[in-house]
């Protein structure tokens, strides 16, 4: 599933249609255009998000530099021609602190300014398990270092992150930000950054509550005209002096104001922590307000944003409209902040929000309905109104909130939420916060638990999860035969064990999974439901890898059927027609593959499935390589960041040193990371490459490992899928061992064989352009009367080698006379008389 982007995050909040001019603040927002961060933090309240929303819609700026007029009053000058506000706005909330969503979003805030920027990051962040974070920003970075335009982020309400990962990305962010990016970070609480670094180099510039607090000039603007209040300069002095310049308390009382007639005694008693002021503040506004209106903000303060058809789902009250309702609440100046210039989508000033929320629930606890019902049910029907309108994972939040667990596991079952990438930590949150009582009464709840785990691509606590989830069935079923739910939940944590050891990249378990796959599908019963896909496809997987490709062909195709039956914004029938496609790729099929992926591409496209373009384009680069065009397979290589994909196109453009380059940190990495599967088959490459660049020693070395390696699997197509150069290297391979004096490399013997066994005839390569010799080989290749086979080029070689017929024959288990028919086809096909003719035609050929 790929991510909804909720676009309202992305809005610059508009300018208000009131508001106090502070150039003496913008002149320090125009000079911190001069380094690379400007931080503005400060308590709840300050004016921040104001400020910087202020500054940033009347800003323009050169696209050469930001250089500025000290004697214009610190404005930017024009240097050529202004340009349209290049600012990206991001809106941040505790959500973001998971640190792929932070970056997924950090992307898409960039795309509001360049379209297709991070396009890469953004698939890699939605693949079943993501990479690192720090290298994803390097791809990032490089690719922002190359935008022609100087721009600016904002990442507004930074103080909402907790997440020291998404700390330790911003900061490799701003350590090695490119010179025309500059960040601005509005905040309550200084971030987790090298500050100190930054002010010692004069990176940065900082503006903090002494700074933000209202002059008396700026709270009396803002009281008499803003808020069209008639005070005193004694008066507005002493609120001043009293909220310390503190724009929310200011607005707080300005509110309590309207209408009171001893506005000097108000002021006189208006005093306090802010805290204590605020609370008595947001009763004096609340109790102004009509008894409808107190109403839709206690009620609709469990919303972390609103819109008038939901907020009439939420009230229930036809009596009045949500969009009116919003409407004047915004005119009223009643915290409400709009999210699009449509005025469709709004927000709750967050403490506001806050104090509204504490205040409900303090109303909903001493009611007849009992401690916090009434809260409940608000999140059941807010629940309800977001699944009807496709926006599952909020309905999730919501119904957890709700505690309603029952509603939780049907968005997660019924509506596929497991599968969706961006869901996956909500509902992780949620199942670790429940206690183990309630997860013991519904075992499937663990089993719940370690899916959701190896969709986001974790392993660790899997097998935990699992084994409690048959602590519990015990306990339930205490000895009793288990019903067919419980028979089906017996094999899914069956058939989890058996994704987990493949996930875990223990090849030599794919005996062990096919057969829980199949007691998985058989407790299923007929017809299988939806989830079975999963089953089909890990089985088909594992009969690909044997080489037995009527049977993968039969389970891929049986996994897509059920796939396609998923609701469309789930995206599993795409890794099904990724297999398939590259099972018409081993069956030499190369047209029928290209043809499946353009469809496949298609349908990612138009259903915005990015996470899963790299495993689109993995396929594809190794269609265009077999159909000769480099060019175009090293440039859709470049696209994404797949180390494997970008070596295969560096072989395949002669250049085996970079290829090396680019696979031995792989590899290392790999190990490091516990990946055997991605760190085995970047050997196997590796190996191919080092006979490549002409290190056949140490290929064969890396071979024999390999081969030690799979053998217990009886894994084949991992080698076979790499052409003629791994079958040239398993030829020398064998050749080298009975050469050898018999030792434990002897039992691979046998399995070399197999391998060879399974390669088809060899076609010739297209030569690297410019190589002038490689095309006089082909040219000369060209004139044979037909090619020779696979194993007519074995016996070549052998024959080279100076082996007899009968040598041959032992060594590759064939017959006198068939050596001998092989001979003459062979020599018939070079036109040649004799061994000896034969090796030298050979050579000329370039056969040898």
């Amino acid at each position: 599933m790929s991510t909804t982007v909720l676009a309202t995050k992305l809005y610059i909040p508009p300018p208000r249609p009131k508001v106090v001019l502070r150039p003496r603040l913008i002149a320090r927002l125009n000079e911190g255009l001069h380094g690379k961060l400007t931080l503005i933090s400060a308590p709840a309240g300050f004016g921040k998000t104001t400020l910087v929303s202020e500054w940033v819609n009347n800003l323009r700026f050169t696209s050469d530099d930001f250089r500025l007029d000290a004697a214009n009053g610190g404005e930017i000058v024009n240097l050529k021609s202004q340009i349209a506000n290049r600012v990206a706005w991001l809106s941040l909330d505790a959500g973001d602190s998971d640190p792929t969503r932070f970056l997924a979003y950090l992307v898409a805030a960039l795309q509001t300014l360049f379209a297709g920027i991070g396009a890469g990051v953004m698939a890699a962040l939605e693949s079943p398990q993501p990479p690192p974070i720090e290298p994803l920003l390097t791809i990032l970075l490089n690719q922002i270092a190359a935008i022609p335009a100087d721009f600016i982020l904002v990442l507004d309400d930074y103080h909402t992150i907790d997440s020291k990962p998404v700390d330790q990305a911003l900061t490799f962010l701003v350590e090695h930000q490119p010179p025309q990016m500059r960040l601005v970070i509005a905040t309550r609480e200084d971030p987790q950054f090298p500050l100190a670094r930054l002010r010692a180099r004069g990176q940065m510039t900082e503006l903090r509550a002494a700074d933000l607090r209202f002059t008396p000039a700026e709270a009396a603007e803002f009281l008499n005209r803003v808020m069209g209040l008639n005070l005193s300069a004694g008066d507005i002095a002493a609120l001043e002096t009293r909220t310390e310049g503190w724009i929310a308390g200011l607005q707080l009382a300005a509110l309590s104001m309207q209408g009171q007639q001893d506005t000097a005694g108000f002021i006189k008693s208006f005093t306090g922590s802010h805290h204590f002021v605020l609370d008595y503040l947001v009763e004096e506004v609340l109790g102004q307000q009509s008894a409808s209106v107190q109403t839709f903000l206690l009620r609709t303060s469990i919303l972390d944003r609103l819109c008038g058809p939901l907020c009439d789902a939420v009230l229930l009250d036809p009596s009045a409209s949500g969009q009116e309702t919003l409407e004047y609440l915004e005119h009223a100046n009643l915290f409400l902040v709009p999210l699009d210039d449509e005025r469709r989508w709004y927000r709750y000033h967050h403490l506001f929000a806050d104090l509204l929320r504490q205040r409900l629930h303090q109303s909903t606890a001493t009611s007849a309905r009992g401690e916090g019902r009434g809260v409940v049910e608000l999140h059941s029907r807010a629940s309800q109104w977001y699944e009807d309108h496709g926006l599952e994972l909020e309905a999730f939040q919501h119904a957890a909130a709700a505690n309603d667990v029952g509603r939780a596991e049907h968005l997660i079952d019924e509506k596929g939420l497991h599968l969706h990438s961006r869901g996956v930590a909500a509902i992780l949150d949620w199942l670790a916060s429940l206690p183990t009582t309630v997860l013991d009464a519904r075992p499937a709840l663990w089993v719940r638990h370690a899916s959701a785990l190896l969709v986001g691509g974790q392993t660790t606590g899997v097998e935990e999860k699992l084994g409690a989830a048959e602590a519990a069935l015990a306990v339930a079923l205490q000895g009793a035969e288990p019903d067919d739910k419980t028979r089906a939940l017996i094999g899914q944590i069956a058939a989890h064990r058996a994704t987990l050891a493949l996930n875990d990249h223990q090849i030599d378990a794919q005996s062990r999974a096919l057969d829980t796959y199949r007691r998985y599908l058989q407790l299923l019963g007929d017809p299988p439901p939806l989830s079975a896909n999963e089953a089909y496809l890990g089985m088909g997987r594992i009969f690909y890898e044997w080489n037995d490709l009527d049977a993968a062909e039969q389970y891929f195709q049986q996994s897509l059927q059920l796939a396609r039956q998923y609701d469309k914004s789930i995206d599993r029938f795409v890794l099904c027609e990724i297999y398939l496609a590259r099972q018409k790729l081993a069956r030499g099929d190369v047209a029928g593959a290209a043809a499946m992926l353009a469809e496949t591409e298609q349908s990612v496209r138009q259903n915005n499935f990015v996470e899963r373009m790299p495993d689109v384009a993995a396929v594809q680069v190794k269609v265009l390589l077999r159909q000769g065009n480099i060019a175009a397979a090293a440039d859709l290589a470049g696209k994404y960041e797949l180390p494997l994909i970008r070596a295969r196109v560096l072989l395949a453009q002669g250049d085996p040193p970079a290829a090396l380059a680019v696979l031995r940190p792989f590899r290392q990495q790999m190990k490091v990371k516990g990946l055997a599967d991605e760190h085995f088959k970047a050997m196997i490459l590796q190996a191919v490459a080092l006979r490549a660049n002409g290190e056949e020693h140490k290929a064969l070395q890396l071979l024999c490992e390999a081969l030690a390696l799979a053998e217990p699997g009886g894994f084949i197509r991992i080698f076979v899928d790499e052409g003629e150069p791994m079958r040239l290297l398993i030829l020398d391979f064998r050749l080298s061992i009975e050469k050898q004096p018999r030792g434990q490399d002897q039992r691979l013997l046998g399995y070399a064989d197999k391998l060879l066994a399974a390669f088809e005839q060899p076609t010739a390569q297209p030569p690297p352009i410019g190589d002038l010799r490689q095309s006089q080989i082909a040219n000369r290749k060209s004139q044979m009367l037909e090619p020779l086979s696979q194993r007519e080029l074995e016996i070549l070689k052998l024959i080279t080698q100076g082996l007899s017929n009968r040598e041959i024959g032992e060594r590759l288990f064939l017959a006198l006379d068939t050596v001998k028919g092989h001979n003459r086809r062979i020599f018939d096909k070079l036109q040649v008389q004799s061994r000896t003719e034969a090796i030298a035609r050979a050579r000329e050929l370039g056969l040898l």
